[in-house]
């Protein structure tokens, strides 16, 4: 083989195993139940609503005697460990290093309520003697708790006294299954705000016109003053508010006494008080 043929066919082996080391440096996620054409809009909404949880890692001890001494491990939408194909929740017996797969994560599926998510791994290791040996299967519930990306991982339960569908249930909490929060103003709230705000920007903008485009001072630089005065003047004359701003005649607080409300002068003198 001639020099440039050994060099192009050394290219293409290296770019062959780049293709795939990047291929399985990609992790895979979940797949919903069913053909790629016919996964519901709304699991396909929830996934994405589950990704920032995906990069997180979960586990949990049971611990009952020699009977039941386990470890779960449960990632959302990603493999717990590539040793384990699809394995989404792993089980790991702590006695005899023993792991099984209780859900993998290319039989997915999920639904929600108003504050929580569902999440159903299928298709894990069959039972033994259990539930006429069927797979097992994982339910994980997501209840909204805000403030908290992802707490509290825990197991429930374990439903294998069934002839069919057990389960293993698993429930921790979040803010990802949560609704949107609705804004807590009434219409008349916003319209109060709204007509503040204009009122805001009447009164500072007008200043500023009057201030720096007219060049008026004082009393001058309130936007309208003129039309303000009248009117404050028209509601004065009728309701006698304070805005009057006209001078004002204020009645005297008393009257003189006229002539005809005097009484008549006594004809008695005073003449023996004076000294003699």
């Amino acid at each position: 083989m001639s020099p440039p043929c050994h060099t192009s066919a050394l290219l293409l082996v290296f770019l062959a195993l780049a293709v795939a080391g990047a291929e399985q440096s990609e992790e895979r996620s979940c797949d919903v139940v069913g053909d790629e054409s016919s996964e519901s809009q709304m699991e396909r909404a929830l996934l994405k609503k589950l990704e920032p949880l995906s990069h997180m890692r979960f586990n949990v001890t049971v611990d009952k005697g020699k009977t039941e001494n386990y470890i779960y491990h449960f990632r959302v939408c990603r493999e717990v460990n590539t040793s384990h194909d699809f394995g989404g929740l792993v089980q790991t017996d702590r006695q005899t290093g023993k792991t099984t797969v209780i859900g993998r994560i290319n039989e997915t599926q999920v639904f929600n309520g108003s504050d929580w998510i569902m999440l159903i791994y299928k298709g894990g290791d069959s039972y033994g003697r259990h539930c006429s040996g069927e797979k097992r299967r994982a339910v994980i519930m997501i209840s909204c708790k805000r403030g908290v990306t992802a707490s509290s991982f825990s197991i429930i339960s374990e439903e294998r006294e069934k002839e069919q569908e057990c389960f293993y249930l698993f429930e921790m909490d979040s803010s990802v299954a949560c609704p949107a929060e609705n804004s807590h103003l009434s219409v008349g709230s916003i319209l109060l705000i709204t007509f503040v705000s204009l009122i805001a920007v009447y009164i500072i903008g007008g200043f500023l016109y009057q201030r720096l485009v007219v060049g008026a001072k004082g009393m001058e630089q309130i936007p309208h003053f003129a039309f303000w005065q009248d009117l404050g003047n028209l509601v004065a004359d009728g309701c006698d508010f304070v805005c009057r701003s006209k001078p004002r005649n204020a009645p005297a607080a008393y009257r003189g006494v006229g002539d005809d409300q005097l009484g008549e002068e006594s004809e008695e003198r005073d003449d023996h008080l004076l000294p003699m």
